[in-house]
């Protein structure tokens, strides 16, 4: 534009500044949005988009919301992954000739949102930043603005990297600028999908920058005391976090906690595909929280228990002392289920502290976020004297860590009526004696009113005009108003002040002097009440860190007795958790499917695995009988015993696993240009590239999306890799439909055979879902298809077809058999035929002989005798 005004000129200096962020430009009681920020924000607000000069050359597109209820909108446009920079008037205007100064005083992004109501409630909000320091050096920092935490770590792989951002879910995802940042950004495709990505300078993410950017915001001379030292990377990533979170906020966020310093190797790592696959806090098909293993384990009664369970989940222990710690406090609490709903009940009452001290810090809070505060902290003494009855030694340590802080309960008691106002500047906040000049002038307000309405009565008497009225507007302030009809019995002393249609107004100079006096009342009282108002913040903000601790500990006991309640209802036992190979779960019970309504009963079922002789167990038998429930079960009850949690099982002892990998089903990742045969690929290649003896594996249909030759080679290739190879000899639980893995068991010590046991009856199937040893032969495809619904033409085409396969039929011309479609035949099925009409005598042989015991060259010799008695 050739020449713009001089507020507009203010607004693209300002804009300058912020070119990736919609700016928010105060003017008057409007937020107004300027050129394409306003096409941008109208589109995604659907509100009116309108513009000035229309129609010339230097039509200026705008659209604007009231700044008083611009929350919603902020959370809309966030949401959507645009920043937004909030441009205040740093000027009172009344004080000010001409044109106002304005600057941005926050930027709102996707991972630094501080209005808590737009957020859910049970979960973290995670800016997360990620730096490179070396080829196997990786820097990881996470933070939450609305609770404080800000945690810190230095790993030595992308994949780890990788499990730590799906472990996180981070809404945002911070990069340095340049060379480095582009590299990580190309090997986190998959795992950064439907994550906002924004860079740092690369300046900023310098290790000598980024530790004088800790050791000034820390007020400290040395990195050491927070477990830093030695970890360049780990330094560069909190330094590159704290200085995007300082750019935003204007300054110091007095709530942050100084960075924690975590190593990796002090949780179970699950990457993504495990998440995902064991369906921890979201279904797999419709990311819904219903079905999950976080839905049944979810018993918490605060929003930060909630956070805290979640956090647990996907990040289980691997230090058996912390796990028998928490495993100890859960059982004492499951024996007191009086105690348990006493604490559950006070709990209950007890607000998301984590957040409201966030915005009690960040000067966000209003009347109602105090009484919330005072309201929790009235339920601790009577809380603390339930703890004090339980003798384990994590909820001791909780009690210790509990404060009342009956200070803060009785300022806010004090000072803050019951039931505020939502806003501040309407007054009516700050209760009647905490302040003598704010009663004072409170006073003066109800005695002034009362005066005026008195005064109304007496210049009716005195003037005899009836209908003379005291009114008010905020233009002329009170006034008299006489209709035109009673003029003629104006005192003197009237002074004209309007004239109107059918009316005269009129002040006095006592009139004159009360609206002095009640309207400044009023004034100073707003400005005296939003004063005191900040003073008490003030107050409660100093004491950040003891509420911090205090919600940290009421958050890991909500978790305990969520946990508890749960454990008492299904009937869960205490595992035994121990440093060895063994994994023994008797009588186990899938956590989800057992709580489903279900039309047939849920069947238990054992496991034993361990690194001497059953390492690898490979698991046969028919779709939909069991297998992926069975397996998806064991890592479940692995993973919850590692939280601590009791697990379904009748008895269970679990040697600590380092990691849980699974490959299970088919899913393609069109936007990185893989099918499913190569995600299926890649998976396995991760897993046998990171596997370790203390893992546990989850593999099912191992080579199912290529040709037949192909899958079954790949399938026996895995599972020797897996048996041979010392460095990832994992626990490994290999379900497939290719029958001839079975003959691994025969020159394979570690390996062993388990199939699904169903029962065929009159040509249909009947699943018993038990995991019984020895493998199978047969998958009954065609009976599953029956009963998915195929047409029954399909059915028996089928047959044929697998009749001619696994005879290996030509007809005379040379041609396969299985190109020709042949009449109907009433020929048993080779590989039913055992079970159907006539095979009496092989059912009276088999039961005259346990086949699980065979020698391999019997079961040869079995396999002959049968087919004979069958002819």
């Amino acid at each position: 534009m050739a020449k713009v005004t001089p507020m507009m000129h203010q607004y693209l200096e300002v804009k300058s500044r912020y070119p990736d962020a919609i700016l928010f430009f105060r003017l008057g009681d409007f937020y107004e949005m300027f050129l394409d920020d306003a096409v941008t924000a109208s589109r995604i607000l659907n509100i009116t988009l309108t513009s000035r000069n229309k129609g010339s050359a230097d039509e200026i597109p705008l659209c604007g919301i009231p700044f008083h209820s611009a929350q919603p909108y902020i959370a809309k446009l966030v949401s959507s992954g645009h920043n937004v920079a909030i441009c205040e008037q740093i000027e009172d205007p009344k004080t000010v000739k001409g044109l106002v100064k304005r600057g941005v005083v926050q930027v709102i992004t996707p991972g630094l949102v501080v209005d808590t109501d737009t957020l859910p409630p049970n979960e973290n909000n995670f800016l997360v930043a990620v730096v490179r320091s070396k080829e196997d050096c990786f820097g990881l920092a996470r933070l939450d603005i609305t609770t404080g935490e800000f945690r810190v770590t230095q790993v030595g792989s992308i994949e780890t990297v990788r499990s730590e951002i799906a472990s996180l879910d981070p809404t945002e995802v911070l990069f340095p600028e340049g060379e480095e940042g582009e590299n990580l950004l190309q090997a986190l495709p998959q795992v950064l999908a439907n994550r906002v990505v924004n860079r740092i300078p690369a300046w900023a993410c310098d290790e000598k920058n980024a530790t004088e950017q800790l050791l000034e915001t820390l007020n400290c001379t040395a990195l050491d005391a927070f477990g830093c030292k030695g970890l360049p990377a780990a330094v560069r990533a909190a330094g590159a976090a704290l200085h995007y979170l300082l750019e935003a906020q204007k300054g110091v966020v007095p709530h942050l906690q100084p960075p924690i310093t975590y190593h990796v190797s002090d949780y179970m790592v699950l990457d993504d595909a495990t998440r995902r696959n064991l369906e921890l806090t979201a279904t797999l098909f419709d990311r819904s929280r219903k079905g999950s293993l976080l839905s049944i384990l979810d018993r918490t009664v605060t929003a930060m228990g909630g956070r805290a369970l979640r956090q647990w989940i996907n990040q289980p222990l691997v230090d058996v002392e912390r796990i028998q710690l928490r495993q100890r406090a859960i059982a004492e609490l499951v024996e007191e289920p009086l105690l348990r709903e006493d604490l559950r009940t006070l709990l209950d009452s007890v607000y998301d502290l984590e957040r409201l001290n966030g915005k009690i810090a960040m000067a966000n809070a209003n009347g109602k976020d105090l009484v919330a505060l005072k309201v929790s902290l009235e339920q601790l003494p009577q809380l603390l004297g339930h703890l004090q009855r339980l003798q384990s030694e994590l909820s001791s340590k909780l009690g210790q860590n509990i404060d009342p802080m009956p200070e803060a309960c009785a300022l806010i008691s004090n000072s803050i009526v019951d039931d505020p106002p939502f806003s501040l500047r309407e007054g009516g906040v700050i209760r009647e004696g905490y302040n003598q000049e704010l009663d004072e002038l409170r006073s003066i307000r109800r005695e002034g009113k009362g005066w005026i309405a008195r005064l109304e009565t007496e210049q009716r008497v005195r003037t005899g005009i009836p209908s003379l009225k005291v009114r008010y507007n905020r233009v002329f302030g009170y006034y008299l108003e006489v209709t035109k009809s009673h003029l003629d019995r104006i005192p003197e002393d009237f002074v004209r002040k309007q004239t109107l249609a059918n009316a005269e107004r009129y002040i006095t100079p006592e009139l004159k002097e009360y609206e002095e006096k009640v309207l400044g009342a009023e004034d100073r009282m707003a400005d005296l009440e939003y004063d005191l108002f900040q003073d008490v913040r003030r107050q409660l903000s100093s004491q950040s860190e003891q509420l911090q601790q205090t919600a940290a500990a009421l958050a890991q006991l909500d978790v305990l007795c969520g946990l508890a309640d749960v454990a008492h209802e299904r009937r869960y036992i205490v595992p035994e958790v121990d440093e060895s190979d063994a994994l023994i779960i008797r009588e186990g019970r899938h956590p989800v499917v057992e709580a489903m309504s279900l039309n047939e009963r849920f069947v238990p079922n054992d496991v034993d695995l361990d690194l001497q002789q059953n390492q690898l167990l490979i698991i046969t038998g028919p779709n939909m009988a069991g297998k992926s429930t069975y397996m998806r079960q064991v890592a479940l009850i692995v993973l919850m015993a590692q939280i601590g949690s009791m697990v379904p099982a009748e008895s269970a002892r679990i040697g600590v696993v380092d990691r849980i990998f699974t490959r299970v089903g088919a899913s393609d990742n069109l936007a990185s240009g893989q099918s499913t045969f190569m995600v299926e690929m890649t998976e396995t290649a991760n897993i046998l590239n990171h596997a370790t003896p203390r893992s546990l594996i989850i593999l099912d249909e191992i080579g199912r999306g290529t040709s037949t030759f192909d899958g079954v080679s790949i399938a026996w290739a895995v599972a020797e890799f897996l048996h041979d190879n010392e460095q990832t000899a994992a626990r490994t639980l290999f379900a497939t439909h290719y029958h001839e893995l079975t003959d691994l068991a025969v020159t394979h010590k570690r390996i062993q055979n388990y199939n699904v046991a169903v029962k065929e009856w009159n040509d249909q199937i009947i699943f018993l879902r038990k995991i019984v040893k020895g493998g199978t032969s047969h998958s009954y495809g065609i009976q599953v298809g029956r009963l998915a619904g195929l047409p029954q033409s399909v059915i028996d085409r089928a047959r044929e077809i697998l009749r001619n396969l696994e005879s290996g039929e030509y007809v005379s011309e040379g041609q396969p058999r299985i190109a020709h479609r042949q009449e109907k035949s009433v020929e048993p099925l080779p590989q039913m035929s055992l079970f159907e009409a006539g095979g009496n005598a092989v059912l009276g042989r088999l039961d005259e002989i346990d086949v699980s015991i065979l020698t391999p060259l019997e079961a040869l010799n079995l396999i002959d005798e049968l087919k004979r008695l069958n002819t």
